[in-house]
């Protein structure tokens, strides 16, 4: 058995959330059984949590979710192997990504060795936003050195990453956040700091080779206008409200498919190779998580409200 924060229903954390004892993960051939330690949230959690948008219904399951667990960061101790897991040991501290990490134990493939230079609090603030920047920056918008980027939504978990992955890959980069946020967007090496609260990065004049959205605050032809001829616009996320939600991935497809524009809409695949990379990055000093606050796992509902709210500076991390 084991203690986690199941989900029984749709709503208000505090009234649909639960810490439970349930049946601990059985070790499969190609899983590692995992002790964790921190975990962090990610807006796809609270998302869940309040079914919005609506469509969470549809593949969770329409009054409560199939499977009570949740929650996708994870960082511990590997406790146990599958015969056909080769690259960790017991007794290795990993992080990766794995459903139901809002627990004492998950079994997952999707496993690496931590980065050297963080601790495992610090580790769970990366798997999920660190591979979903990695896969903005590098795949889905191809950055090559001296291009210019604009990342609108800089603050949070991903935006972050984005910012620092950026700078790595050689990038000029441009951060939009709000006031708050504007040391830290320095501090992790931005260029450029624009305030939305103050000013208008679609009106100034400035074109970018890149822009990648995480904000969802903007309609897609502001960010069109500040575009330079060939560059390509990389929505990540689902932005804000419910149908605003629905109508940013389809609108975002349909201006691909149908207009050709050069908009590309996507979620974040799982992959184990992505994880090294961030781990090659953190511990060359390129790439570190930045951590808000720190929560217990039995004040998950508190967590979730701050991260929903949209203010949270980084990522919030939670202890199991």
């Amino acid at each position: 058995m084991m203690r986690a924060m199941i989900q029984e229903g749709y709503g208000r954390p505090d009234r649909v959330l639960r810490l439970a004892e349930v049946d601990a993960p059985v070790v499969e051939d190609d899983r590692a059984l995992v002790r964790v330690r921190a975990t962090s949230v990610n807006a796809g959690d609270w998302r869940r949590v309040r079914a919005n948008p609506l469509i969470v219904r549809f593949v969770e399951g329409i009054r409560r979710p199939r499977s009570p667990l949740f929650g996708g960061d994870v960082a511990g101790i590997v406790e146990a192997v599958g015969s056909e897991i080769t690259h960790l040991s017991p007794g290795d501290e990993v992080y990766g990504i794995r459903t139901g990490a809002f627990a004492e134990y998950v079994a997952s493939k999707n496993m690496a060795r931590k980065p050297a230079n963080l601790t495992l609090e610090e580790a769970a603030a990366v798997p999920i936003a660190g591979v979903t920047a990695l896969q903005a920056v590098r795949e889905r918008g191809d950055l090559q050195p001296g291009q210019r980027v604009l990342i609108n939504g800089a603050g949070g978990g991903v935006g972050t990453m984005c910012v620092q992955i950026a700078k790595a890959f050689g990038g000029e980069v441009t951060a939009v956040t709000r006031t708050a946020n504007i040391d830290t967007m320095r501090s992790i090496g931005a260029d450029r700091v624009i305030d939305h609260q103050t000013a208008d990065f679609s009106r100034d004049g400035s074109r970018y080779d890149l822009i990648i959205d995480i904000g969802g605050n903007r309609p897609i032809r502001s960010l069109r206008r500040v575009l330079a001829p060939g560059g390509r616009i990389v929505l990540v996320g689902a932005g804000h409200g419910g149908a605003g939600a629905m109508g940013r991935f389809v609108g975002g497809a349909v201006r691909r498919r149908i207009l050709r524009q050069p908009i590309i809409v996507f979620i974040a695949d799982v992959k184990r190779e992505d994880l090294e990379s961030l781990t090659e990055l953190i511990e060359a000093g390129k790439l570190r998580p930045v951590i808000e606050r720190t929560y217990p796992l039995d004040e998950l509902p508190a967590a979730l409200r701050h991260v929903e709210e949209g203010r949270a500076r980084g990522k919030v991390v939670v202890t199991v």
